[in-house]
């Protein structure tokens, strides 16, 4: 698809600097220093990921090669070190912080367990040799299918441990998604549980599993199966283990199996709603040095710190920022198994009071919904301990930013908006939040060492502020992905099918304002084309949302015979959605006021209210359903993954 000329009507002048306060303990404290990192990494790009993976990474044999270009774009970053990803998030901090708290979890229902690094280790280790008694060797893969669990993070870290390469499926997927993944991965265990509690209810992953099972994956020599939920589940005694019997009489020590840095960790697919899932690879050292990195420059993480991403370990976020990074780092991560709204709407920021968060990192949809619930709920909680804010997962309008630094950050916190993705492995543009003044809605700048730009159709730089175009990244990085499993001539065309190949496409538009701050205006395609203006949907939804009455919206195009394609708009309300779904004054209103934000030309051809968006149970919402009800067509899609399907009804209009 052709983006040059998108053109931006979204202009936020909003800047927000670091308070004194925060800069003072800041790692990185000032513009000065973290120009330096960039001028390192512009002087010796290799020189400068060389010494950043000497310093953070602990080798069993050092690296002389830093990068190998010669089968590009499968890049390999310091292929002929060795390493051991586990080790270097546990082993090596015995000594020096093995008594300190690695993970606190809190259930659904209330119950909470801590574990320190000692022990941690210990069943990690424990849990690795039992999959090695269950016949996994170094190469093999290990589906993982859990509820959000520290026994997720401890099959992640056994099989890391072993040099068995992990591929974890979202609990939210359905039987089917989970067939679909085996069979590509051709994993010889899965490791999954009776169940999980998410919404006051029990997620019945035995049962998904099974009929996963039952279809095919013949792959699957055998399931290890957590005791979560206790209730009754289908038990195949020549298949299935419980994981309680598979640990029984397990040595707590397990050598670390040193692998090739190049060494897959993991598999992590992406879901889709059409065609075959991509199974994005990752590297072990190259992925660890940028989780580390970004710990470091990104949320400024401290030893005292405790952190808490909410992402589950069944998408990349709680890859990097749960399972692996954290732990790298030696700081103590909060984990949560259930729903932001169980028993109501103040879970999260009582679990921030009750355990005194001080990083908070979650999704513009979560802050959107709890938003919508208003400013009262939170007011109720002591949020004083935190001290720094993140988003992640869509760019993040200016009014929900708003509202997420005065209602929860005391108007004290940073934010930091970060850009990335499944197959960039960790945080790519976001603020330094110690040397980085921000603003509501961009996420800023990119990260030393990371050469992302915004070019038109021939690859050149767009110089014009807030002229929009592709978003690249124009050299490789250690965490980026190494290739589709099994599949190197799509992993090509899917990355790299322009510019000759020289430039990752990241499938964004985007574009950069005067200050050189990058804006993403959204997918490649979800560009509007409006009576032949291009026109990115985050810019309208971001007029939307900034109206009053409003909490929640989300843009896309249906054909139209005279301009090409018309704006349809789905809108949640701060309140209740008027009955029938049809308020033809709120209507006229919010069509005139997108017309005073942005101009005549973005003004909704239709609007539709729902009481909520269709999202998956990461917060993404499904923008293929609603382009499909837009245009009056019938669902086809797999919607097994939707939080609920319900609403699919009440956004075609029929309850």
């Amino acid at each position: 698809m052709n983006v040059e000329n998108i053109d931006s009507v979204l202009h936020e002048e909003r800047l927000f600097e670091p308070s004194s306060d925060f800069v003072k303990s800041a790692t990185i404290n000032s513009a000065e220093s973290l120009a330096a990192l960039r001028r390192a990494a512009d002087d010796d790009y290799q020189g400068f990921w060389a010494k950043l993976a000497r310093d953070e990474i602990s080798w069993h044999k050092p690296f002389s090669n830093v990068l190998d270009e010669s089968n590009a774009p499968h890049y390999q970053w310091f292929n002929d070190g060795l390493m051991n990803v586990s080790y270097n998030c546990l082993d090596r901090h015995l000594q020096t912080r093995g008594d300190n708290t690695a993970i606190v979890f809190e259930g659904e229902k209330g119950d909470i367990t801590s574990l320190t690094y000692r022990d941690l280790h210990a069943q990690v280790c424990t849990f690795a040799n039992a999959l090695k008694a269950q016949g996994v060797v170094k190469g093999d893969r290990v589906v993982i299918y859990m509820p959000m669990t520290p026994e997720a993070v401890v099959a992640m870290q056994a099989c890391a441990r072993i040099g068995a390469i992990h591929s974890v499926v979202f609990g939210g997927f359905s039987g089917e998604s989970l067939k679909d993944r085996i069979e590509d991965a051709g994993a010889k265990m899965l490791i999954t549980a009776d169940g999980g509690n998410r919404g006051g209810k029990i997620v019945e992953l035995k049962q998904a599993a099974d009929k996963a099972l039952a279809s095919g994956c013949a792959s699957i020599e055998s399931v290890i199966v957590f005791k979560r939920t206790g209730h009754n589940v289908e038990f195949n005694r020549d298949r299935d283990v419980w994981w309680h019997n598979a640990i029984e009489g397990m040595d707590s020590v397990c050598e670390p199996e040193w692998v090739e840095a190049e060494h897959p960790l993991f598999l992590l697919y992406t879901s889709g709603s059409t065609g075959k899932p991509k199974g994005i690879q990752h590297s072990s050292a190259g992925y660890l040095l940028n989780s580390i990195l970004t710990m470091k420059w990104v949320f400024d993480i401290k030893d005292d710190d405790i952190y808490w991403c909410t992402a589950d370990v069944g998408w990349i976020t709680g890859h990097t920022y749960v399972a692996y990074g954290p732990l790298a780092v030696g700081s103590t991560a909060l984990i949560y198994e259930g729903a932001p709204t169980v028993p109501d709407n103040g879970r999260f920021w009582d679990i921030c009071q009750r355990h005194k968060v001080t990083i908070f990192y979650t999704a513009p949809t979560a802050i959107r919904a709890l938003m919508k619930s208003g400013d009262e709920i939170p007011a109720k909680y002591d949020l004083s301990s935190i001290r720094l804010l993140g988003t992640v997962g869509e760019p993040i309008n200016p009014e929900a930013w708003i509202w997420y630094h005065k209602v929860i950050g005391g108007a004290r916190c940073p934010i930091v908006d970060t850009w990335w993705q499944t197959e960039t492995g960790a945080n790519m543009i976001a603020p330094v939040p110690g040397a980085v003044a921000t603003k509501p809605g961009s996420c800023t700048l990119p990260l030393p060492g990371i050469i992302a730009d915004v070019v038109d159709e021939e690859g050149n730089s767009i110089t014009t502020p807030d002229k929009g175009g592709y978003l690249v990244i124009r050299k490789p990085w250690p965490s980026m992905l190494r290739t589709i499993w099994g599949d190197d001539e799509r992993y090509v065309s899917t990355y790299w099918p322009k510019f000759d190949g020289k430039f990752y496409l990241a499938g964004d538009s985007a574009r950069r304002d005067k200050d050189g701050y990058f804006w993403i205006m959204g997918r490649i395609d979800d560009v509007l084309n409006v009576s032949g203006h291009r026109l990115g949907t985050m810019e309208v939804e971001s007029a939307l949302v900034a109206h009053p009455r409003v909490a929640e919206a989300a843009v896309v195009g249906r054909p139209d015979e005279i301009k090409g394609e018309a704006i349809f708009a789905y809108v949640v309300l701060r309140g209740d959605r008027p009955e029938d779904g049809i308020d033809e004054a709120l209507t006229k209103e919010l069509r005139a006021w997108v017309s005073e934000q942005i101009g005549p030309i973005a003004k909704p051809d239709d609007i539709r209210y729902a009481d909520n968006l269709p999202k998956t149970r990461s917060g993404k919402i499904m923008r293929r359903l609603l382009r499909t009800i837009a245009k009056g067509e019938e669902i086809t899609q797999d919607t097994s993954t939707l939080e609920n399907e319900a609403i699919l009804l009440q956004l075609q209009g029929k309850v």
